[in-house]
């Protein structure tokens, strides 16, 4: 695979795959190209661009689709820094990279965080975002919660090579795996102010399921919190909502995802 110069979104209609640089690393990059809406797909946290695969078909070739795997994930380069703020830099890399100005941004769960704190910081930039099943705005902020995602972690330390071609861990330690998912639980902890302000279109596809693990209703408690935030913010909606659980919704009800994406794409078109 190849790096290539930036292109418009007219200049090809064939399929682009390379390496994108940024900072230290590199990250793997598909572009279908073509005059469609652009549209940026952001993983889960351990995931790979293989994960929208049935989104992507059911979307068709009508629009522009944009994926990559994040730093240590898929087929893309290890690096020295994991943290959010360098998944949002690798946001704006591969935009740039591919010639894009405005996107349409579809997170999965740590995707769908990534895309609505990039949104409120480019809201120009932005036709607007759909997150699967998240971001919600609760997460674990003292330490005893912290404390068990480390023990969690260090229990799947030996387990990691095997589940990573799933999408259940990427290429770093388990300490680094702790480390993440304590900033994304505390980014979760604070995403009221983001959600309150956003200016773009967002939609919601929620799942109704609980993950395998997940005690007490766990998740639709999690689920439940969005509510406040939808009456306040009239930007925020729930375009759909599924019957599979977090883990399963791509694979599931990508038609529903697919659907919720049209949606959002049509209110950047004018109305005849």
């Amino acid at each position: 695979m190849i790096t290539t110069k930036a292109t418009t979104a007219t200049e090809s209609d064939t399929t682009w795959t390379g390496m994108v640089p940024v900072d230290d690393t590199a990250l793997a990059v598909t572009d279908t190209g073509g005059p469609g809406i652009p549209v940026l797909y952001l993983n889960g946290a351990y995931a790979s661009k293989r994960h929208w695969r049935r989104v992507i078909a059911d979307l068709g070739p009508g629009y522009r689709h944009l994926s990559f795997d994040e730093r240590a994930r898929g087929t893309s380069k290890l690096a020295a820094d994991y943290s959010f703020e360098a998944c949002i830099r690798d946001i704006d890399a591969v935009l740039e990279a591919r010639g894009v100005d405005r996107a349409l941004l579809v997170g999965w769960s740590y995707g769908a965080l990534l895309g609505v704190h990039w949104a409120s910081r480019n809201p120009g930039r932005t036709l607007g975002v759909v997150g699967v099943d998240g971001p919600y705005p609760v997460g674990w902020t003292d330490e005893a919660g912290h404390d068990e995602i480390r023990k969690v972690f260090a229990r799947m330390k030996p387990m990691m090579p095997l589940i990573r071609p799933m999408g259940l861990a990427a290429r770093f330690s388990a300490e680094t795996h702790a480390d993440l998912a304590i900033e994304s639980h505390l980014l979760h902890a604070a995403l009221e102010p983001t959600l309150d302000s956003l200016t773009v279109p967002v939609r919601y596809v929620v799942a109704s399921g609980e993950a395998v693990g997940s005690r007490d209703d766990l998740q639709e408690q999690m689920r439940k919190a969005l509510d406040p935030i939808l009456v306040r913010n009239p930007n925020l909606k729930v375009g759909a909502k599924v019957a599979s659980n977090h883990g399963s919704i791509l694979r599931k009800d990508s038609p529903a995802v697919a659907a919720v994406v049209r949606e959002v794409a049509a209110l950047d078109r004018p109305v005849r």
